[in-house]
């Protein structure tokens, strides 16, 4: 799409704005424009024609021809891990890295910190704990376990942005997971507030038998989560919904085998959203190299007859988003050479954007399109309204994206507390030149990233 930017905003005759960025390149409105974005007071107060007279500014940056102006990333699957766990991560390695991949919102997970983010209480901890730390906003999602159901409303009054569970062991002794009945408990719940529950979709009835991962054959890891342990939980997660008219959201898929289901679901009117991430979208179990347990993760990385499928789901809208789910730890825990010991977890963080983007450019996918992946759907997965978009209105959080760069992952160039990667040494594409955040350019000298909750007016009417 070409031609004059979409949803105008009139500037104030007269009236001064803190920064015009003109770019050649920029995406609004899903399409790509030549367009002048101004801003004041962190808020977009207009896009512009890109040769249309500006307000008086403190400021203008123009953009050359091959960077293109994005909307900054918002990515809602991230594991911190601070408090508790702060040398495996924390809230300033994370949103540093964040901010080098133009990613300018995350939403932290509430499991693999201490204590988990179960109640009001456990929140604090970690709302102090990146009080004055982060480079871009933050928000935060609460826990769903056993023994929390029936407060899951006092947690969201205390500002997590929605709900995450999970249907088998998560791994973290203080995060079980639920059953099936209460599975739906915790959706009558969240529906009565018209939140949203998250769920990790693996089945523990189907891993229960499987032979463990162990060695450094990878293909063992893989036939330790099978398929079947994802479609069972689907199949469980669907069900649920139905039931409850509840808002679920089924994060990282992996198989392709659950596409069917998610889109009849959705056909059938259930309220169901789902994501994929990087490593499901550019890498595949065949090239898996002998111990390399960086690749490990829980659901595994299949095939690469599994890819494609997943591509097409995003293109014709089964899979709504893409993000990280950057799962960090100590090194250690890895156990290099034994995937039935390694922590299941990929760091990417910072390399989420040039990973999926070099994998879109190979099959033709614009970059709009990504932008909505990654942007524009988490934002509202999270019930974000001033992110995921360069429009009026919007928070001013931006990223100068070169996507004809090409560069080779190396270890010293990562901001993530440990630089432990499956991509590294892998050559991509894109390369983040400058991030802003509500129209000021991050500074890792001076964090200025906002801890966020869920707007006043969402939280109305919860007992």
């Amino acid at each position: 799409m070409t031609g004059s930017p979409e949803g105008q905003a009139d500037v104030v005759a007269g009236g001064q704005v803190d920064l015009v960025i003109r770019a050649a390149r920029a995406v609004v409105g899903g399409g790509e424009v030549a367009a002048a974005v101004c801003v004041r007071d962190g808020v977009i107060t207009a896009v512009l024609p890109y040769d249309a007279p500006a307000p008086e500014t403190d400021e203008v940056v123009e953009l050359g021809p091959d960077v293109v102006l994005l909307p900054g990333l918002v990515d809602s699957h991230v594991h911190v891990n601070e408090p508790g766990h702060a040398d495996w991560e924390g809230f300033a390695t994370a949103t540093r890295a964040a901010a080098a991949g133009g990613i300018t919102t995350l939403v932290d997970m509430p499991l693999d910190s201490v204590p988990a983010t179960v109640r009001a209480e456990a929140l604090e901890a970690k709302r102090a704990a990146a009080s004055g730390r982060c480079l871009v906003d933050v928000g935060f999602w609460g826990g769903a376990i056993p023994g929390n159901l029936g407060g899951l409303a006092a947690l969201r009054r205390a500002g997590v942005l929605g709900f995450k569970c999970f249907l088998a062991d998560s791994g973290a002794p203080d995060f079980p997971p639920l059953r099936p009945d209460q599975l739906v408990a915790a959706m009558r719940e969240v529906r009565a507030f018209d939140g949203v529950l998250l769920v990790h979709a693996e089945s523990a009835a189907a891993l229960a038998g499987r032979p463990p991962a162990r060695g450094p054959g990878y293909a063992g890891f893989l036939a330790s989560r099978p398929d079947q342990v994802e479609e069972e939980a689907v199949a469980t997660v669907i069900e649920a919904a139905r039931l409850t008219g509840a808002r679920a959201h089924i994060v990282h898929v992996s198989s392709a085998r659950v596409l069917p289901a998610i889109g009849a679901a959705r056909r059938a009117g259930v309220r169901l959203t789902a994501e994929t991430c990087p490593h499901y979208l550019a890498l595949t179990a065949e090239e898996v190299p002998e111990g390399a347990t960086e690749y490990a993760c829980c659901p595994p990385i299949r095939a690469a007859v599994n890819r494609e499928p997943l591509w097409s789901a995003l293109s014709g809208g089964v899979l709504d988003l893409v993000v990280s789910d950057h799962s960090p730890c100590a090194p250690e825990l890895k156990h290099p050479g034994d995937f039935g010991a390694a922590w299941g977890g990929i760091a990417s963080l910072q390399l989420s954007l040039p990973v999926v983007w070099t994998e879109a450019r190979l099959r033709g996918v614009a970059l709009p399109e990504v932008v909505r992946w990654m942007s524009e759907a988490p934002a509202r997965l999270a019930g974000l309204p001033a992110k995921g978009a360069i429009a009026p209105g919007r928070d001013a959080d931006l990223c100068a994206f070169a996507p004809d760069e090409g560069f080779v992952v190396r270890a010293g160039d990562l901001h993530h507390r440990h630089p432990v990667t499956p991509y590294a040494g892998r050559r991509l594409y894109g390369r983040v030149r400058r991030t802003w955040l509500r129209g000021r350019r991050v500074d890792p000298a001076r964090p200025a990233g906002r801890l966020l909750a869920a707007p006043a007016n969402h939280l109305e009417g919860i007992r």
